[in-house]
């Protein structure tokens, strides 16, 4: 029975591909549970122990020797121990048979499924761990099954899955077809394991060119970057650790042997060796090829780095490629943001570089000299202030003490404009004294009053109250404030009137170009009759401007 026992553990491991104790284990663990299920069953620590003499099992339980025994599941006295046992002592541990009667029927009636349900889950760790071992690895199948999702690709005694997003889009896949896959991932699933594989990951390209190069496999050639866009074109950058060693031709192979395998597995996937190179410059220039480049200019900025890449003009879109697949493979392989210019273009943008960095030192050179026209007229600005305040200080000193005792020449400006037209002139005054003179003609007749004499009849009248008295004197009046600002046309620093927030600077300026066009008095009293009373206003806000400067 023993004998067959064993060739069935034996000839039940070599069908599930598992290692006789995990077939063992399971036994075990089907008769444990074989065993709980009877009625007979009372003991809580229980194993399987197989005759090595007869083959037959029987169910052992574990029992505590103990004095005072407080539960029969788990102790057992020490006299009754000693039964079984004569050198146990308290504390140790002893193995009664527990083994029910007509036991073998009823394990091999219960424990079918749990031997079944025991064997399936080692199976399952023993795949998870054998294909976790391999990720990262190309490995051989046949496709087994398509759908919508992917395809089922039957592996040694697995399935794997092949998703629609790993596939490469120029290839056609049949039933039963033996395709070379990579595994890309493993993972566990309450269903068993899972697992991922790619016909378009880049490390596949890397796992084909050790199995065709020699070089690569052994370490005299590394490769160093892959850029891949699965199915079209893919860029390598390999570099030699071995010194006479050719790197592109030993990937290349003689003729193109060995890269030609690579194309063929790929299904007509275009692969470019470039040699790799410490210094970044010689290596964007390299991963162009097959562009020829004249210049490689690197900028490095917080936002990222940039080589700015000069080709001839007739290699322009060489280096570029088909929809920019030459350039975007490229810096991918180089991990530097590439922007390729023609020789003509560079030379243009050179040009225009050059003019405004000539335009800027001059806009600097132009903004110191105005820094220091501005400094100079502050200074100026200040000493004139003062000298300001002290000539009305003693202006109005001298207006308190004097005072008119004639009529001013605003009130005879008054009388002659209530009386419409001009004056009669009055009766000329002899000169007495030393004061007649000779030839004396009579005053020339008053003409007709200007804008001064509005203004200046304008000023008086707020002097004096309605009865003609004068008005109390106010307080002194304050300085105008004005600003500098540095005038392009004139080239000097210039002192402008500060001007009200609601007035249009526009307006103003344009109203200032056309009063400065009047040359005589009589335009102005012709434009002076159309003007509003806002227009009036700001005309007499010029004229004193004008007047101040």
């Amino acid at each position: 029975m023993r004998n067959d026992l064993s060739r069935a553990i034996r000839l039940l491991a070599a069908e599930r591909s598992l290692p006789e104790d995990v077939v063992m284990q399971a036994l075990e663990a089907a008769m444990i549970a074989a065993y709980r299920k009877t009625p007979e069953a009372w003991a809580q620590n229980v194993r399987i122990g197989v005759d090595p003499n007869t083959g037959e099992s029987k169910v052992l339980a574990q029992l505590a020797v103990v004095e005072e025994v407080q539960d029969k599941r788990t102790q057992i006295s020490l006299e009754d121990a000693r039964k079984i046992d004569p050198d146990v002592e308290v504390g140790g541990l002893v193995e009664v048979d527990v083994t029910p009667d007509d036991f073998g029927r009823i394990a091999a009636q219960t424990a079918k499924q749990v031997i079944l349900q025991r064997i399936r889950e080692a199976e399952r760790e023993v795949t998870y761990h054998t294909y976790a071992d391999r990720e990262g690895e190309i490995v051989q199948g046949t496709i087994q099954n398509m759908n919508p999702d992917g395809i089922t690709v039957s592996l040694d005694k697995a399935e794997a899955l092949l998703p629609r997003a790993n596939q490469m889009p120029t290839e056609r896949y049949t039933r039963n077809q033996r395709i070379r896959v990579y595994v890309q991932e493993v993972r566990k699933t309450p269903k068993g394991p899972e697992i991922i594989v790619s016909r378009t990951h880049k490390n596949m390209l890397r796992r084909l060119m050790e199995l065709e190069v020699p070089e690569i496999f052994n370490g005299a050639v590394e490769i160093k970057a892959i850029a891949r866009e699965a199915g079209s074109r893919s860029k390598v950058a390999v570099a030699a650790r071995q010194e006479g060693v050719d790197p592109v031709g030993a990937c290349v192979g003689i003729r193109g042997v060995r890269i030609q395998a690579l194309v063929n597995e790929l299904s007509g996937e275009k692969i470019d060796v470039v040699a790799w190179d410490p210094d970044p410059a010689v290596f964007i220039a390299n991963a162009l090829s097959p562009a020829q480049v004249t210049n490689v200019r690197l900028v490095e900025a917080p936002e990222g780095r940039t080589a700015e890449v000069v080709v001839p003009d007739r290699q322009l879109s060489l280096a570029i490629g088909k929809e920019g697949q030459n350039a975007r493979l490229a810096a991918k392989l180089t991990g530097w943001r590439i922007d390729i210019k023609s020789e003509s273009e560079a030379a243009e943008e050179a040009i225009r570089r050059i003019q405004e960095e000539a335009r800027r030192a001059e806009r600097l050179k132009e903004l110191e000299a105005a820094r220091a026209l501005l400094a100079e007229a502050e200074a100026a600005e200040a000493g004139g202030v003062t000298e300001a305040v002290a000539a009305d200080s003693e202006a109005e000193a001298l207006e308190e003490v004097t005072e008119p005792a004639v009529p001013t020449p605003a009130e005879a400006v008054v009388e002659e404009a209530e009386a419409g037209g001009e004056a009669e002139p009055s009766a000329p005054v002899t000169p007495t004294g030393d004061e007649a003179a000779p030839g004396d003609e009579p005053a020339p007749p008053k003409k007709k009053p200007t804008l001064v004499d509005w203004q200046v009849l304008v000023q008086e009248e707020q002097q004096f109250d309605e009865s003609g008295e004068p008005l109390p004197k106010k307080g002194k009046k304050k300085r105008k404030h004005r600003r500098l600002e540095y005038d392009e046309h004139l080239g000097e620093v210039v002192a402008r009137k500060r001007r009200k927030p609601g007035r249009e600077q526009e307006r103003w300026q344009r109203d200032i170009e056309r009063w400065r066009d009047w040359e005589d008095e009589e335009d102005w009293e012709e434009e002076l009759d159309d003007f509003t009373d806002e227009e009036f206003a700001d005309f007499l806000e010029y004229e004193e401007e004008e007047d101040e400067e």
